[in-house]
């Protein structure tokens, strides 16, 4: 068990009236993507602002920190005014702001976390703080209205950071069913999207892999991927495929492999990838079961929800043996599934709605259990 880490939080006497619509101010730096949104208790996204950093990462074939702080600075105030100005708003018009507390990269987390405190401070509104794998896990209660997921669900958080299977209970209490061992799912594909020769992450191999007019080929002298990895244990490991790639790379260069060659030993990839998912899922939908735990949605979110592979395997997965059709799939819109605000300003929306603040003092937290939630809440 991850330690609790103290939150110093602040209740006003004064509650946000629930039956006037409250409007959120939401910043998120976590990574490598600056953005801002502007969200609303009746569910209006009024504004969605993300600036993009790849220019400056491509050249690095992974997020240079130091870069990527340098480059949130400078993008923040305007992601900032972009999104007032694309809500139709000025500050007046915000009732709360909320920022990714963590988990997350410090230095880049620090840059949302002083602009919302600042803004706060100056403006006298409340602020709130948000988990970043909870904020990804709510998305759907959002952009699937009216039909959206009840508890208890299973949630997949798939992304360069993170794969994790849970189970969400409540808006802020969330149990680990398994995780990565090694190395997430989302820096798997962007490590073989690399030696592959395809670019910098795992974007450009999904357009690599659906644009391509060639035959797929494998190689004469390919070995075929281990399965069962981590058979009879719950949990994932990642490190050993791109590593199976690395090698053949290595010995034989990259510059070897034709399109149809390099396009075959992508879809060997990405298959046996979305079978060590789908493999553990099922274990962990076979123990919701057992627990006789009434879970009807399986939602997936996180940058690698937005692969279409990904969806149409777990699609296919729920109708068939053992499942039938008796959990239902739900993910967030494509431009939804990477990092934004709007899922941090959503995820805050509860609290707000409660009288439940944060205090100025509060700072980022690089490694933050999402199992912790509840307990710094109390």
């Amino acid at each position: 068990m991850f330690s609790v880490l103290s939150r110093t939080r602040c209740r006003r006497v004064v509650c946000p009236d629930i039956f006037r619509r409250f409007t959120v101010l939401a910043f998120e730096s976590s990574a490598d993507d600056t953005c801002a949104a502007v969200v609303t208790s009746d569910r209006k996204i009024l504004a969605n602002v993300v600036i993009k950093q790849d220019e400056v990462h491509s050249q690095y074939g992974g997020i240079q920190p130091a870069s990527a702080v340098l480059a949130h600075q400078r993008n923040m105030p305007v992601a900032a005014k972009r999104a007032l100005n694309d809500a139709g708003l000025d500050i007046s018009g915000i009732d709360g702001i909320a920022f990714t507390r963590g988990p997350g990269m410090g230095v880049c987390l620090g840059v949302a976390c002083n602009a919302a405190k600042t803004l706060a401070a100056i403006t006298n509104k409340p602020l709130v703080g948000v988990h970043h794998m909870q904020a990804h896990a709510l998305t759907p209660l959002l952009t699937s209205y009216p039909d959206i997921p009840t508890f208890p669900f299973l949630t997949l958080l798939v992304s360069g950071g993170h794969t994790l299977l849970l189970l969400a209970t409540s808006v802020d209490s969330f149990r680990i069913i398994a995780t990565t061992r090694d190395e997430s799912i989302g820096r798997t594909i962007d490590k073989v999207t690399r030696l592959l020769g395809l670019g910098w992450n795992g974007i450009a191999l999904e357009q690599f892999y659906n644009t391509t007019t060639e035959e797929a080929e494998i190689p004469q002298d390919w070995i075929p991927f281990a399965t069962n990895t981590m058979a009879g244990q719950m949990g994932y490991s990642f490190s050993g495929f791109h590593s199976h790639v690395e090698r053949y790379v290595h010995k034989h260069g990259v510059e070897t492999l034709t399109t149809g060659q390099k396009l075959g030993v992508a879809k060997e990839f990405m298959k046996v990838v979305i079978d060590h998912l789908e493999a553990k899922l099922l274990v962990g939908i076979k123990q919701c079961r057992t627990l006789d735990l009434p879970v009807r949605h399986l939602v997936i979110s996180g940058g690698v929800a937005s692969n279409q592979y990904l969806r149409s395997r777990l699609s296919r997965l729920l109708l068939q043996s053992p499942v039938n059709g008796q959990i239902a799939l739900q993910y967030p819109p494509v431009a939804l599934c990477t990092d934004n605000a709007v899922m941090v300003a959503w995820a805050s929306m509860h609290r707000f709605l409660a009288g439940d603040f944060d205090d100025l003092s509060l700072a980022p937290v690089t490694k933050w259990s999402i199992e912790d939630i509840q307990t710094q809440m109390s």
